[in-house]
């Protein structure tokens, strides 16, 4: 005991001296010093989640507002634009309620919602085929991609004409154009990601059994998720985009047709009124998307 309680005694005073040669400035607290018995440091405080949303709602809403309120200064106060360049916000809100009253605003919302929620459908299903057969074989890949590039970098009302003639002008056409416009973003990104799955995963789904469209289902498009999600997200945006132009086909009815109208009767009230609505539209559904796209990943 008496050994052993000198080595110990000998060990400490090394360690001490040891301790003592370091400079105060760069080492850390010792095991006897004042610091190393210190009450420890607290834990960040978290913040509740409804005061995050809060904060981050009202972060995102800052701009908007500062922009409605830029807008009514220049419009209302300083007199800056005249009514026929910017209308003020309380000109546009009273075009709606016009509308509104009328009845047509809804139906034109109603209208270019469907319209929009058909096209991005049907394009984003042959987008998510394809580009599933381009991301697995590299037969597939050299033989469409080029061609089907080529195509992506066509406008969308050089469509117009074509489709006029092959479908009449009906509602067909104006889906088509739509569902164009949503499957190239689709196909790129589903392409690319299933390019791109790790090859170990792809292999363990192979050791368990799983081959061909049950590998794909269970395995590779789950893996690639996130991508898939931005390209249909980039689908639903380029859906809104090529809505307008779907609606220059003969269309009596919709936020394009509002848009096309109002600019050809001189209603700059009225072209501002169908352009909020566009992107009020366009930012739900995408909102919608992104909500899907949490509750899938908390789910899988």
């Amino acid at each position: 005991m008496t050994a052993l309680s000198s080595t110990d005694q000998s060990l400490a005073l090394g360690r001490r001296s040891l301790w003592s040669r370091i400079p105060s400035g760069t080492r850390a607290p010792g095991p006897d010093s004042a610091e190393a018995t210190a009450a420890p440091v607290p834990d960040t405080v978290h913040v509740p989640l409804a005061e995050r949303r809060s904060a981050r709602i009202g972060v995102a809403a800052a701009l908007p507002l500062l922009v409605l309120i830029a807008w009514h200064v220049s419009t209302t106060v300083t007199g800056t634009f005249a009514s026929y360049q910017l209308p003020s916000p309380t000109a546009v809100v009273q075009a709606g309620i016009e509308l509104a009253q009328r009845g047509e605003l809804w139906t034109h919302v109603q209208i270019s919602t469907q319209r929009v929620l058909v096209g991005f459908t049907l394009g984003s299903l042959a987008g998510l085929g394809a580009g599933a057969l381009v991301g697995l074989s590299r037969f597939a890949d050299l033989l469409l991609t080029g061609t089907t590039g080529a195509m992506r970098a066509v406008p969308s009302l050089a469509w117009v004409p074509l489709l006029i003639l092959w479908m009449g002008i009906n509602e067909d056409s104006k889906v088509t154009l739509i569902a164009i416009g949503a499957f190239f973003p689709v196909w790129t990104t589903v392409a690319s990601a299933l390019r791109h799955v790790d090859p170990q995963l792809v292999e363990a789904g192979r050791a368990f059994g799983l081959h061909g469209a049950r590998l794909l289902v269970r395995v590779q498009l789950p893996a690639a998720t996130p991508a898939v999600v931005a390209g249909l997200r980039l689908a639903l945006a380029q859906s809104w985009l090529f809505l307008v132009a779907a609606e220059l086909i003969a269309s009596s009815m919709g936020l394009g047709f509002l848009l096309t109208d109002s600019a050809n009767n001189g209603r700059v009230d009225r072209i501002l009124l169908a352009i909020v609505l566009l992107a009020v539209m366009g930012k739900t559904t995408d909102g919608l998307i992104g909500l899907a796209e949490r509750r899938f990943l908390a789910r899988w």
